[in-house]
């Protein structure tokens, strides 16, 4: 039975790694139809362990999509909001996809692999509307915009897992996990715009010691080739490893030895949800929605209005952009005990001007947190709101994001 026909079937997904998680004990819940591990022991233990050691995730239920050809690029720069083509390789980059009418598909992140080739990875539950979305503009790229160009679109979602190992830690543990090779080089690193020049050799540990914020570069763990990615959802400094489904076990077992001594620890969706918020990072399906624009969550900065020519959406997006949004999203806190939850309305002199998106008690903080939607004139730093909290009233404060941010960032 493919994907597809299992999907049709109402059938719960599983990720190469499933049999892994059951083994430590986690907690199963459905997301987006994959029955991922919600937690292994304490959610909030896991939580910990990763702002002050390192956590390992599955998230293997994430979309890979890969885009080549000479005219790769140019299509990016057509399907996507943002400006591709001016990327160097070994880079990746934060976006969005719209539609027709301006308003969010998903986010996602895309890598520049090579000079003809791009990755890009979208949410899990909406991979397949982002595979539908860039195969309709395509087809029309090549018929419309530049007929005859050369680009090809593989969906390699099925095919291809990934692991991130996140925290403080996390470096130490990627440089126990390496294959260092005999000499210990890396050598030439073409596929790095890190490195200051491209025919420069150093060991593989310097290669992963400087790379930045954003970048990859290609490593081989337990000998397997994979990307490795200076990315994550947490906050803190952390790593994403790309690799074929095959190899998905031995490389999460390599990295559970390299970490024993590192105070890794798996960790589920319950505590990489409580990670993300604290560093004030949307989610889709919470902040960011098909009723939600780019200027709405503050990313209209990204649309590539000046710098590149016709792209999906320009004359909407141009459309929305004239008027500012009426409620814009932003961070609360409370000196109180009761946490808001998504859907809590925010309430100002008996009147609704708000409503929470995501909300529980910071395990880091110490004090509840929620990111939230609110009336644009209630949106600077200090203002008082009330949130009705299960039919009681509850003051907070908004806050400029993220909520916490790790020292050295």
């Amino acid at each position: 039975m493919t994907e597809t026909d299992t999907q049709a079937a109402g059938q719960i997904k599983e990720t190469p790694l499933h049999d892994a998680h059951a083994a430590l004990g986690a907690s199963f819940t459905d997301f987006g139809g994959w029955d991922m591990p919600l937690k292994y022991g304490s959610e909030l233990a896991e939580h910990r362990a990763v702002r002050e050691a390192a956590g390992i995730f599955d998230l293997s239920h994430m979309g890979e999509v890969r885009v080549t050809g000479a005219g790769a690029a140019a299509f990016l720069d057509y399907a996507l909001v943002a400006k591709y083509s001016t990327m160097k390789v070994g880079k990746a980059k934060y976006g969005v996809i719209v539609n027709a009418e301006g308003y969010l598909l998903d986010d996602l992140i895309t890598y520049r692999i090579g000079e003809e080739e791009f990755l890009i990875v979208p949410n899990a539950s909406n991979t397949p509307v982002v595979v539908a979305a860039l195969t309709e503009r395509l087809e029309t790229f090549l018929t419309e915009v530049e007929p005859g160009a050369d680009v090809r679109m593989v969906d390699e979602s099925g095919d291809t897992s990934l692991i991130a190992v996140q925290g403080p830690n996390s470096q130490d543990i990627i440089l126990t996990a390496l294959d260092k090779g005999a000499d210990g080089t890396f050598g030439p690193r073409t596929t790095s715009a890190d490195a200051a020049d491209d025919a420069e050799t150093r060991t593989v540990g310097e290669a992963v010691a400087e790379l930045g914020y954003y970048a990859w570069m290609p490593v081989t763990i337990a000998g397997i080739d994979l990307v490795l990615a200076r990315t994550g959802y947490t906050g803190e400094d952390g790593f994403e490893l790309y690799v074929p489904n095959i190899a998905a076990t031995r490389l999460w077992d390599t990295l559970m030895t390299a970490g024993a001594g590192h105070g890794l620890v798996p960790a589920g969706l319950a505590a990489r949800d409580s990670l993300r918020l604290e560093a004030g990072m949307p989610l889709y399906g919470n902040e960011l929605t098909l009723t939600t624009t780019p200027f709405d969550v503050g990313l209209g900065r990204m649309i590539g209005f000046k710098s590149k020519g016709d792209f999906v959406a320009r004359e909407a997006l141009a459309a929305l952009g004239e008027t500012e949004p009426s409620r814009v999203l932003v961070g609360l806190v409370s000196e109180g005990r009761r946490a808001a939850r998504s859907g809590s309305a925010i309430i100002s002199d008996g009147a609704e001007v708000g409503v929470v998106t995501s909300g529980q008690p910071s395990p880091t903080l110490g004090h509840p947190i929620a990111l939230a939607f609110v009336d644009r004139e209630l949106s600077d730093p200090g203002t008082e709101v009330a949130v009705d909290i299960r039919g009681k009233s509850h003051d907070f404060t908004v806050v400029e994001l993220p909520f916490y941010k790790r020292s050295g960032n």
